[in-house]
């Protein structure tokens, strides 16, 4: 294997991977503060589908992802005022949140199946980084969605492991009962965490729509927000290593396009596609719950006060 051949991989599993990791920081946000969401999938279409049906009809890539930042608010906090304030069972309430958003998006969408985006985000090279051997190729290349992940991760990073915001996030998600008794409003760090998370879960469909494929096709998303949910587990609700996981499900993805793409044809090509689902599954059946750290202890239950 040339070192050509490895450059390009290693960057094509950067793009890949940049919608398992919008959707994976996301899913890390609220699930710190004890919120189990399962409707990812359906947060990441809508969010896909609102995206680019903004883009055709102005022609804004900042409207798009002003939209798609927007329906992503109104998803979380629909999902929030259920679970937190009705205290509806979280499975069942993600479970729903994902089917509503495949119909949504389908029933929205109809009208632009297949049309090509007029304006996406397209590989701008960051000056003199994009130059340095080897790295630069595979780091600096990229469109700017891809970018914002570079600063989005530190940043997330340092507010949920360096900040008083972030100390109050995690202690809702280990210890409501003790952050309550402290003065913490727990329901209020819930909301806003799955309101937050949904914003940034809905980006992971629009870097889809509008810079991987600039395109919207039904159900285009094709399980990332499943994925996502087991890279979570797999980076310990950890924003710096979904960074790792993120990229090695989106190597996985995009191994058979290359392989194919330099003449190697003796594997088939549909058994190379679902490798990223044969990696989830594997991953599941590894990281069994008595393994997993990092998990949040109140995660999916919900908070009574008068049970404290």
């Amino acid at each position: 294997m040339d070192t050509a051949f490895l450059v390009a991989a290693l960057a094509t599993a950067i793009r890949a991977g940049t919608p398992l990791l919008y959707a994976a920081l996301g899913a890390v946000i609220h699930e710190r503060a004890g919120v189990l969401n399962l409707g990812l999938e359906g947060v990441m279409l809508v969010g896909a589908v609102t995206g680019f049906l903004i883009v055709v009809h102005t022609h804004s890539l900042a409207a798009a992802i002003s939209a798609t930042l927007l329906v992503g608010a109104l998803l979380g906090a629909l999902f929030a005022i259920l679970v937190v304030g009705f205290r509806v069972n979280q499975v069942v309430a993600g479970l729903a949140l994902a089917l509503f958003g495949a119909g949504l998006s389908a029933h929205i969408g109809s009208p632009v199946i297949g049309l090509p985006a007029p304006v996406a985000f397209v590989p701008r090279p960051v000056p003199i980084l994009s130059g340095i051997p080897v790295v630069g190729p595979i780091l600096f290349r990229h469109d700017p969605l891809v970018y914002a992940t570079y600063v989005l991760v530190p940043l997330l990073w340092w507010l949920l492991f360096r900040t008083r915001v972030g100390l109050r996030t995690r202690a809702v998600g280990e210890e409501p009962g003790a952050a309550d008794a402290v003065g913490v409003d727990v329901s209020r760090v819930r909301f806003l965490a799955t309101v937050f998370g949904g914003m940034v879960t809905s980006l992971g469909g629009a870097y889809l729509s509008l810079a991987y494929t600039p395109t919207w096709i039904e159900n285009m998303v094709a399980g990332r927000g499943w994925i996502a949910l087991a890279l979570v587990v797999f980076s310990g609700w950890n924003p710096i290593l979904a960074v790792a996981g993120a990229y090695l499900f989106g190597g996985v993805d995009s191994l058979g396009f290359r392989l194919q793409a330099a003449g190697f044809t003796t594997v088939s090509s549909f058994f190379l596609r679902m490798m990223p689902y044969v990696l989830t599954v594997l991953l599941l059946v590894v990281v069994t719950p008595g393994k997993i750290k990092g998990i949040p202890k109140a995660l999916g239950a919900p908070y009574r006060r008068e049970q404290r």
